[in-house]
């Protein structure tokens, strides 16, 4: 608790002097729109990204996100994730989180990973032609001036204990809140009331638009036919509808007609997360949760790895299959399974998707 107490005191000071002008936010030269946290972990922020580069592209805007790339190679270096057009950059050199974008947007935005936003953004202006920047996890990130900030709130656990680092999973003391202009709660669906969430929200930043939100399943892949879609996307997949989620249990249920006993592993800043929606969308469909594991965010997989997954899980567990989510399966290449491996692909959907939209 005292680290607490001085690393809250130590952002705040860093807050005072950004907003008197002693430090200086650097225009990016076009329009700038963050989507972050206040807490560390997961908020299913990832989806949120690429539903804001899907709708400004479609406006007519050359996108580009600006991300750090957390979990990556050189993690010091410039690197291009995606020109735009073609996906150049594998997920080791890119990191997990920014080529997950590059899959799922394909030609819709460009992609750049580097800790100095600033630079990125001019690099990116005079080689791409970008009108619009998304910064990727951007809250905290106050030498890029933005004019929109978007912070996303999970509702299972929106003020990560109340306390900053390192006692908490705050990354500033909760006014900092003020600073934001959309505040999106996802995961609402995973709770029951949201009233007394609202209220302390607009007791925080009485100016900030609240929108709701919650995450679905919307595809199921085999890993090796998502993995197919790398590094390249395969142009003739464009237009075609997505595969309904639960397809492939088609493939793989049990002969007696039982549920299939699954497994689910994933490397997120918040596992439980995840679980719960395999839980929630699959206990209708057949699926049968019977073992989780979870790893630390960001996690590079070995095959030792995968094979203590599938010896807990079959013989601990009799899991029939594996499941993991697409930012993970991004450090599976190359692995080898013996229990089928699908990856569970997740949007987040809004309460007034055309409300959100027109704000932005």
């Amino acid at each position: 608790m005292p680290f607490s107490r001085l690393f809250g005191k130590l952002t705040a000071l860093r807050n005072h002097l950004y907003d008197r002008g002693v430090f200086r936010s650097h225009p990016l030269g076009e329009r700038t729109i963050s989507i972050g946290n206040i807490t560390t972990g997961g908020t299913g922020k990832t989806p949120l990204v690429a539903y804001i580069a899907e709708v400004l592209a479609a406006r007519g805007e050359k996108v580009c996100i600006l991300t750090r790339g957390y979990g990556r190679k050189n993690a010091g270096h410039r690197v291009v994730v995606s020109d735009g057009e073609t996906i150049v950059s594998d997920p080791n050199i890119a990191g997990d989180e920014p080529a997950e974008l590059a899959v799922r947007l394909r030609e819709k935005a460009v992609i750049i990973a580097d800790a100095d936003r600033v630079r990125a953004a001019e690099f990116a202006r005079r080689k791409y032609g970008v009108t619009s920047f998304l910064l990727d996890d951007g809250f905290q990130h106050r030498k890029a001036k933005r004019d929109v900030d978007v912070v996303c709130i999970d509702a299972t656990d929106p003020w990560g204990g109340g306390r900053t680092l390192p006692g908490g999973r705050l990354r500033e003391p909760l006014a900092g809140l003020r600073r934001a202009d959309i505040i999106l709660v996802t995961r609402s669906d995973h709770v029951a009331d949201m009233e007394d969430l609202r209220s302390e929200i607009s007791n925080l930043n009485p100016a900030a638009a609240i929108f709701r939100a919650r995450n679905e399943i919307v595809r199921v892949t085999q890993l090796e036919n998502f993995h197919s879609k790398l590094p390249k996307p395969d142009p003739s997949q464009e237009g075609r509808p997505h595969v309904s989620p639960f397809d492939f249990l088609e493939v793989t249920k049990n002969m007696a007609g039982e549920p299939i006993r699954t497994a689910a592993f994933c490397g997120l800043g918040n596992p439980e997360n995840f679980f719960r929606q395999i839980r929630q969308d699959g206990a209708n469909k057949g699926l049968n949760l019977s073992f989780t594991r979870a790893f630390p965010d960001h996690h590079t997989y070995t095959q030792t790895d995968i094979e203590d997954i599938e010896e807990e899980a079959t013989e601990g567990a009799g899991a029939d299959v594996l499941v993991t989510t697409a930012k993970d399966a991004m450090k599976l290449g190359g692995l080898r399974f013996s229990l089928p491996c699908y990856v569970v692909e997740i949007d987040v959907l809004l309460d007034d998707r055309d409300g959100f939209a027109d704000l932005l």
